[in-house]
């Protein structure tokens, strides 16, 4: 008997209505697309961090100074 964990109680998904499997397989799917997007965020911040230092190195490598010096707000 599959079991659903829901706000921390337990249900027989048996026990659901046709409507009620229909919105279960919803939110399943939902849940499993939330969990590959944030996959694919952690992937992209990762490339980006990555191409971020490439750059720094680059930017050394050609002795390169910057022509303005960005101030930021605290």
């Amino acid at each position: 008997m599959p079991k659903i964990n829901l706000d921390n109680l337990e249900y027989n998904s048996e026990d659901l209505s046709e409507r009620g499997l229909a919105v279960l397989n919803s939110l399943q799917f939902v849940e499993k697309r939330l969990r590959e997007i944030e996959l694919q965020l952690a992937m992209q911040k990762t490339a980006k961090t990555v191409y971020a230092q490439s750059l720094v190195r680059e930017i050394k490598a050609a002795d390169l100074q910057p022509v303005e010096i960005v101030k930021t707000v605290s």
